[in-house]
């Protein structure tokens, strides 16, 4: 099979036949393991991209966790207080920095994330690998894999968990086309990246916009760059809390979006009351 050119399990659905290409040269990541669909793919695009512009926005490993073509949450590698890492069922572990981006990622929302892509700014190390291989996940995309990380996740799902390595210099095309009922749709690529400066504007009383709100609301501008309309987010302490996709109404995103912050609150609030609580630990899917 040429490198420019894969064939995918299937396409939206599991009835249609489908395939990626370039006509630019070859494909910009590697299928390591596992087959890919077309859903799979835009997933791992978007998420890749994100957990890179938040990595260079920032300056800190981040990560993604993606579910049909938006995020369900996003963060950057902070340490996770006890009652957090608790929360996110990781109160076990020793995690690396890009180990807690994406254990604070997949915690916005861990009914969402069920099954999700995950998205890595830095190569796969063994504390990243150990939490993903327990967590039930469909797709992995990183610029790299540390020594032996890759044997650890291949064997999830029975062999057939998606492992995708991307080229972190592949840089797409200045304008970027679509397929509209027998159209094709040409614009420019958003290559906007949101910068402090564009926080200067602050149009409340309250003028003061400590250093850790302005990354967090960097963070959450560039989480809605990946983001289905209408969509709002919520971060805090460098990871999104809530991220409301792809409603008609902004109001229902707004709702959905505080609905999934209050139920990670209301979790960390059990946990800080209850030291055990039932965990899937083992589950290597």
């Amino acid at each position: 099979m040429s490198n420019s050119r894969l064939v995918l399990r299937y396409g939206f659905n599991p009835h249609q036949a489908a395939s990626i290409s370039s006509t630019k040269g070859p494909l910009p990541f590697r299928v390591l393991n596992g087959i890919p669909s077309a859903i799979n793919l835009m997933d791992a695009m978007n998420a890749w991209q994100l957990a890179r512009e938040l990595r260079q926005a920032l300056r800190l490993p981040a990560a993604a966790s993606f579910k049909h073509v938006s995020p369900a949450g996003a963060a950057v590698g902070l340490p996770l207080p006890p009652t957090l890492a608790q929360a996110c069922f990781v109160d076990d572990m020793e995690l690396s920095p890009l180990a807690q981006a994406y254990a604070r990622a997949r915690g916005t929302d861990r009914l969402s994330s069920y099954g999700d892509c995950a998205a890595l700014s830095d190569p796969l190390d063994a504390a990243t690998a150990e939490l993903i291989r327990r967590e039930v996940s469909d797709v992995l995309i990183a610029p790299g894999f540390e020594a032996g990380t890759l044997a650890v996740i291949q064997r999830k799902k029975g062999g057939k968990y998606v492992v995708l390595e991307v080229d972190p210099g592949y840089v797409p095309p200045a304008r970027e086309q679509r397929d509209l009922f027998g159209m094709t749709l040409e614009q420019d690529r958003n290559i906007f990246m949101p910068r402090p400066e564009d926080l200067r504007d602050i149009v409340t009383r309250n003028r003061d916009l400590p250093e850790e709100a302005q990354r967090d609301a960097l963070l959450s501008l560039i989480v809605l760059k990946y983001t289905q309309s209408n969509s709002i987010a919520l971060a805090w302490q460098g990871q999104t809390v809530g991220v409301g996709a792809g409603q008609q109404s902004r109001l229902h995103c707004a709702r959905s979006d505080c609905a999934s912050s209050r139920e990670c609150d209301g979790l960390s609030a059990t946990m800080r009351s209850r030291r055990s609580c039932p965990r899937n630990r083992t589950n290597t899917q």
